[in-house]
């Protein structure tokens, strides 16, 4: 080997020994510090004055679904629906709303009378122990919705006397009459049966009309808190100042949002049906702006305000869009916004052969299982951020297409969920949250793309394609994340969310 060869190795020798030391220092003070520059920064600052509620996150079914659902037999209630109801509602009662469409074709059968047109389902003994069983089990808090559209004091008073008298006072916060009044005058009641069309009121059918059948009805009604209007039309919506001073026994206010609609409204309109649309700020921020005001005025008449139906799609109907990976980013999120106007608490609706139901059960040889939708990951991770009694933290800062909320519990945990719709890019988020140190956990909400219906998983686990038991299975991926100079540094995949969870430090 020449001088001149080993002088050349000595300084390659020393290029690599410099290159390599740097290598492993990087290597080392990024486990405690991301060498990588976060893309947002965000701030947690202080609570909000007002806790979220318990029981804020329901569900609402319809009269039909809940035999599909729990079964017909009262001493063997569907446990996979238990459990599931439970994982939505932890330490708490549920709040379960039996409605919908199914409340104006729904009745239980006078004796000596004929069952009247329009009627669809006929309750019976059977499902009124199997609902009270559920209830009993689930220590679950009722709104029951009452016929209306039979426009029959006496049908309503059966049907109620039954559901009362078989379910218990104490399970039922209060009876609905009625269901979206606001299309009696214009959709079919039932069709005569030379196939003609009958509305169940008459063209033209007002709010004052609608108010004057209320206070009939309800009059028939036993002494139960009352709850209403159960309308969505925006026509209607702003009557509830007039609904209120007219019904001074209505107790809880219910009023019905969805962002999507695929029935009567042309396709490039932002409320037609598409994942770009249910992504969009106008669908879960939108959406809950458009009712805060009415929050208001249900408070200032000390009543609470429930939106006891909400889901993807009014009409029910959006495959690929309501049964996708997307609901459940958009449910998340649009739930954290409904808390964050004041609204008292939302139900979230579903059904079977909804594209947007979010679950659904098979019972063979005496054992049940179930398929759980991608929607329900979206809200079990609500339920996880938002105990009862947390408050929302106000959160600050350039967030682009992250969405971020932030909750502290009553413990004096710290919950941030971070929520990324661009379907194109990750983003890196540095947290700052103020007086919070430690270590914190990182549960992460993911799908196999925006448009997946399966393959979605929360903290690692999943309900996999059939659940027989209601609860998360598989080995958990929880991370840590250290507090660095900048704060808690998080990088999101595209279309995904994550929970950072920092527990209070126990005094030394």
């Amino acid at each position: 080997m020449t001088r001149r060869s080993a002088a050349l190795l000595a300084v390659l020798a020393v290029i690599l020994a410099t290159v390599t030391g740097a290598l492993f220092s990087s290597h080392r003070s990024s486990a405690h510090e991301p060498h990588f520059a976060p893309t947002l920064t965000l701030s947690v600052g202080t609570p909000t004055e007002r806790a979220i509620p318990a029981g804020f996150l329901g569900l609402s079914v319809e009269y039909p679904a809940l035999a599909a659902y729990a079964g017909t037999d009262p001493r063997a209630v569907n446990p996979v629906l238990v459990q599931l109801l439970r994982n939505l509602s932890p330490g708490q009662a549920p709040n379960l709303r039996i409605g919908g469409d199914s409340t104006d074709s729904t009745w239980w059968a006078v004796p000596g009378v004929a069952k009247p047109y329009g009627i669809k389902y006929t309750l019976t003994p059977r499902w009124v122990h199997v609902t009270a069983a559920l209830a009993r089990e689930l220590g679950a808090r009722l709104i029951l919705g009452i016929n209306l559209e039979l426009n029959s004091a006496r049908d309503a008073a059966a049907e109620t006397g039954a559901l009362v008298d078989g379910i218990g006072r104490s399970s039922i916060v209060g009876l609905e009459p009625g269901n979206e009044p606001e299309l009696y005058g214009s959709f079919s009641f039932y069709r005569l049966p030379d196939g003609q069309h009958v509305t169940g009121r008459p063209s033209g059918y007002a709010f004052s009309d609608y108010l004057r059948d209320f206070n009939r009805i309800a009059a028939s009604l036993p002494k139960l808190a009352l709850v209403g209007p159960a309308t969505g039309g925006p026509r209607w919506i702003p009557e509830l100042p007039a609904f209120l001073n007219a019904e001074p026994g209505v107790r809880v206010a219910t009023l019905h949002k969805y962002p999507l609609q695929t029935c009567f409204i042309d396709p490039s309109q932002p409320q037609f049906p598409t994942i770009s649309h249910l992504l969009s700020p106008l669908a879960s921020r939108g959406l809950a702006d458009s009712i805060a005001r009415f929050v208001r005025v249900a408070h200032a008449h000390r009543v609470a305000l429930r939106i006891d139906e909400m889901n993807t799609d009014s009409c029910g109907t959006a495959p690929g869009v309501s049964n996708a990976f997307s609901s459940a980013l958009w449910a998340l999120d649009a739930v954290f916004q409904m808390a964050r106007v004041g609204v008292d608490g939302v139900n979230l609706h579903t059904y079977p052969r909804a594209t947007y139901e979010l679950f659904r059960f098979t019972h063979r040889a005496g054992r049940w299982s179930g398929f759980v939708a991608p929607e329900y990951y979206g809200l079990q991770m609500f339920a996880e951020a938002a105990p009862p009694g947390a408050r929302l933290l106000a959160v600050s800062g350039a967030t682009g297409n992250v969405r971020a909320w932030a909750t502290r519990g009553p413990d004096g945990t710290v919950r941030v969920v971070l929520i990324n719709d661009d379907t194109s890019r990750s983003q890196t988020v540095a947290v700052r949250i103020p007086a919070v140190s430690g270590t914190a956990t990182l549960t992460r909400l993911l799908g196999k793309g925006v448009s997946a219906r399966s393959g979605v998983t929360l903290g690692g686990q999943s309900y996999g394609t059939v659940t027989s038991t209601g609860l998360l299975a598989g080995h958990a991926a929880i991370a840590t994340v250290s507090k660095t100079s900048r704060g808690y540094i998080v990088k999101l995949p595209r279309t995904s969310a994550a929970m950072l969870t920092i527990a209070p430090r126990a005094p030394a």
